[in-house]
């Protein structure tokens, strides 16, 4: 079968999903199936593999879903507790007090907290923690998943101490025996090239998550009143991106999204206390009424302001758990202390599940679902709440988790049996790599501008950055080594472009819509992210071929030209749309009662 004819086939489990879920807006728990059953298919009858493989994927599958389900669950259960403990309510104050603008909070929330904690964490944590804060803050769920997704792109490159470059691009390169000798150092290399990639695309994303919001979740349903506060999403783009490519390129893949979130929080919420670039009083963002909110915007999770018992709560005692759970993380991630080591002690495995080669296994105290817990059970006692109310929290978030199991039972093992499809008795490579190899061969010279997509659909696809990475790295060094350019510059771009797939990823759109109850709404979500997502890995892309081409065909090239354009379309837009605020708009007024 021809090389086109076997990329098409292996798009159509993802054509599915696009139809089904994104065109169609069927829920994820009906989409999904479908794309498993196609994915199924194509591996028995196409690419013949074995039937026991298909289960032993579908299995690990399973395991995996359960695992992030643990998460969900847990991450739902700190945003319970916090809320009938009262403290919910002091950290919603906490905000108001630094700015009641919901475009400020956001930024602050989820480019800013969201990145330290996918530096310290990765897996989707971020999404567990920062989308149900921001709707206990008041933000509908959507906005608050559609704020959650849209981040997970720059800081991702380097989540769980830098999981996806130092296990998902090193193994990934590791299977070229003649790169093994200085693996490491390549890596390393890579990382500040991702890095400065990762810089110029992300510049922007802060900007993308408040007009997005104003778009899509205000009164005018207006980008410009997002696009007013440029110059403050510009300065906490940069807050955070400037010490990430430091630590980058000085200290290697392990913190550049730990330092540069925790350092882009200290530098801006002290900026906003001090009124820096901060939106003028009459000109403060919120969302209009609840009762006038969209149906599709809100969850099953209501968060209420319940006060603390004694009727107040400090502020360092409501941030509590919060700083527990980035101090856990941040501990049981760090390889030179032995917490690692004795949480990844207790693993549980199934090997060689019906004799497919394929195992499965988990580690229950390293998942961050446990730190939740545990943090939930201390938040129990440093809040001083009564057995009532901390039972309230267990059984809603019992609840809430079950009702996300339909989507996510389906949607893991489908990217499991298309990640398993190699060696089967038609000879053909795993699905994701034949569409790999059908885009390079109509690419050509082109091939950074989709070396970027490449590894955003293996992102869709399998979930993981990390993932993707281990897929693709060797193939896409392979070919920017085939189109005589530097290799390791088309790896960094499949890792920026791997990053920037988790905006759209089904499997993280199930997993944050779960955690704040926003079951069935997933294909309107990346429906709303795809345009952030084409930005990143086109500008990404472009950027990338205009380095490798460089020497050859001097600054003035494609890569440039469309950097560039994209560059002047966005200086455009800002220019032309901070104008009409200024002329046209009314001040958009607060709503100090939900502000509150």
């Amino acid at each position: 079968m021809s090389t086109g004819m076997l990329a098409l086939l292996s798009l159509l489990p993802i054509i599915a999903v696009a139809v089904f879920l994104v065109g169609l807006r069927w829920p994820a728990s009906k989409a999904m199936p479908i794309s498993y059953l196609v994915a199924v298919i194509l591996a028995l009858f196409v690419w013949k593999v074995s039937g026991a493989t298909v289960a032993a994927a579908s299995i690990n599958g399973l395991v995996v879903a359960g695992t992030l389900l643990y998460i969900i669950f847990g991450a739902i259960l700190l945003l319970n507790t916090l809320q009938e403990s009262g403290g919910i309510k002091t950290i919603r104050q906490g905000f108001t007090d630094i700015s009641p603008d919901r475009r400020i909070q956001v930024i602050i929330i989820a480019w800013l907290f969201g990145s330290f904690i996918e530096g310290a964490s990765g897996f989707g944590t971020p999404a567990a923690v920062a989308v149900p804060l921001l709707v206990g803050l008041g933000f509908p769920a959507m906005a608050a998943v559609i704020a959650g997704m849209v981040i997970q792109s720059t800081p991702v490159s380097f989540g769980a101490v830098g999981t996806p470059m130092l296990v998902g691009v090193q193994t990934g390169l590791s299977g070229n025996a003649s790169l093994t000798d200085n693996l490491l150092a390549l890596v390393t290399q890579i990382a500040g090239q991702v890095a400065i990639l990762h810089m110029i695309a992300g510049t922007l994303i802060p900007l993308f998550v408040v007009a997005l919001m104003t778009r899509f979740f205000g009164k005018n349903k207006s980008f410009t009143e997002g696009i007013r506060v440029w110059k403050f999403a510009l300065f906490s783009a940069f807050a955070m991106t400037i010490p990430y490519v430091i630590v980058a390129n000085i200290l290697g893949p392990e913190f550049p999204s730990m330092v540069g979130g925790l350092a882009g929080l200290a530098i801006v919420v002290f900026a906003a206390k001090k009124g820096f670039l901060m939106p003028p009083k009459d000109q403060i963002w919120d969302f209009e009424e609840k009762s006038k909110w969209d149906p599709e915007w809100t969850g099953k999770l209501e968060i209420n302001a319940v006060a603390h018992k004694s009727g107040s709560m400090s502020m360092m005692r409501a941030w509590t758990p919060y700083v527990l759970v980035g101090l856990f993380l941040v501990l049981s991630r760090l390889k030179s202390l032995p917490i690692m080591e004795w949480m990844q002690s207790w693993t549980v495995k199934f090997e060689n599940i019906f004799d497919s080669g394929i195992t499965s296994s988990f580690q229950p105290l390293y998942l961050p679902g446990t730190i939740f817990i545990l943090v939930s059970v201390i938040t129990y006692f440093i809040h001083g709440m009564n057995p009532g109310s901390y039972k309230k929290a267990w059984a809603d978030s019992g609840k809430t988790t079950v009702a996300a199991s339909t989507a996510l039972i389906f949607t893991v093992p489908m990217v499991q049996v298309f990640i398993n499809t190699g060696g089967g008795e038609a000879g053909y490579n795993q699905m994701p790599i034949e569409l790999a190899n059908g885009a390079a061969a109509l690419a050509g010279e082109f091939w950074p501008f989709f070396a970027t997509f490449i590894g955003g659909i293996g992102a869709f696809i399998a979930g993981s950055n990390t993932v993707s990475n281990m897929m693709f790295s060797l193939f896409q060094y392979d070919v920017g080594s085939q189109i005589g350019v530097d290799a390791t510059w088309i790896v960094a771009l499949q890792a920026v472009g791997g990053a920037a797939g988790n905006m759209i990823c089904v499997h993280n759109v199930v997993a944050a819509s779960a955690v704040v109850g926003l079951v069935g709404k997933e294909g309107a979500v990346i429906r709303k992210t795809l345009f952030p997502f084409f930005y990143y890995a086109l500008l990404a892309g472009s950027v990338g071929y205009s380095i490798v081409w460089y020497s050859q065909k001097g600054i003035f090239n494609l890569g440039s030209f469309v950097a560039v354009g994209i560059a002047v379309a966005a200086v455009y837009i800002i220019a032309t749309n901070n104008r009409r605020s200024n002329m046209v708009l009314p001040p958009p007024t607060v709503n100090v009662k939900s502000a509150k």
